[in-house]
């Protein structure tokens, strides 16, 4: 375990490896704190997230990875949705607790829990990470340290994109939305955020002129995302504004656009299947 621990640790870049050391300080010191890895897909949150997970678990410590959708569950070993793990209710407010009492199995795993890591955290409502902070605190009362700390004194990492899916509700407004959101939580005053920006998925095993070609159109799809993209306004003020996508980015294709899609994306994908070792 330690073997993998130190390639997965070599690996690290350098902004993963600021959030590593300062969250491993957090643990090694025993102070509780709660984090949040702020980056886009292929930012490598999930693999500073193994790299973690394997450090601990080498010391024989417990940590919790869930995930908030069975979809990204399913990408972790033996992953849980945090509805799962923590017994979340179904419906939940302002006041929810969640349903794990003192003196059962999971309640006494918790007590011993150095880490838990919740990705995909935007997309979940406020009220669950709320519920989970009570339950903790409740779990942690034999210790009166411990009552005033988030989640008990356990060190929590939360990870995800806010530009990507937020809390769904169904007829909500935008502002109903925001408001649900895990940063208008009263938690959100305890993060300490962190912004991965380098790609390590888009940049792997290319050449320099691949890197810098993904890069530019990167740029450019985040520059959407953040609105800083200049656009072509409307006529009528009710209608989004138009983005310009330039020449370069374009796929032309007159008779076979699905053939020419697929070329261009998977140019090697005839021989990967001929030979598929």
């Amino acid at each position: 375990m330690c073997e993998q621990h130190d390639k997965l640790h070599h690996n690290l870049n350098k902004e993963q490896l600021h959030v590593y050391n300062s969250v491993m300080d957090n643990i090694d010191n025993s102070k509780g704190g709660v984090y949040f890895v702020y980056g886009s897909g292929g930012c490598g949150k999930t693999f500073l997230s193994n790299t973690l997970c394997c450090k601990l678990r080498s010391e024989g410590k417990i940590v919790l990875h869930v995930e908030s959708s069975g979809i990204a569950a399913m990408l972790l070993p033996g992953g849980r949705t945090s509805h799962s793990m923590f017994h979340i209710p179904l419906k939940l407010d302002q006041y929810s607790v969640d349903g794990i009492k003192h003196g059962i199995d999971l309640g006494e795993l918790l007590k011993q829990t150095s880490l838990i890591i919740w990705d995909e955290a935007p997309m979940q409502h406020r009220y669950s990470f709320e519920s989970v902070d009570r339950n903790m605190r409740d779990m942690s009362s034999v210790d009166p340290s411990k009552v005033g700390v988030p989640f008990g004194g356990i060190t929590v990492v939360f990870g995800g994109d806010f530009r990507q899916i937020l809390p769904v509700i169904p007829k909500a407004s935008r502002a109903q939305v925001v408001g649900a959101s895990l940063n208008s939580s009263k938690l959100w005053d305890y993060c300490k955020v962190y912004q991965l920006e380098k790609n390590m998925r888009l940049t792997s095993g290319r050449s320099a002129e691949e890197r810098k070609e993904i890069e530019e159109f990167s740029k450019w799809v985040l520059s959407i995302v953040n609105g800083t993209l200049p656009s072509v306004q409307p006529n009528d003020a009710n209608t989004d504004s138009d983005v310009v996508i330039p020449e370069k980015f374009l796929i032309k294709s007159v008779e076979k656009l699905i053939k020419d899609v697929v070329d261009v994306i998977y140019p090697d994908i005839v021989q990967n299947l001929k030979n598929p070792e």
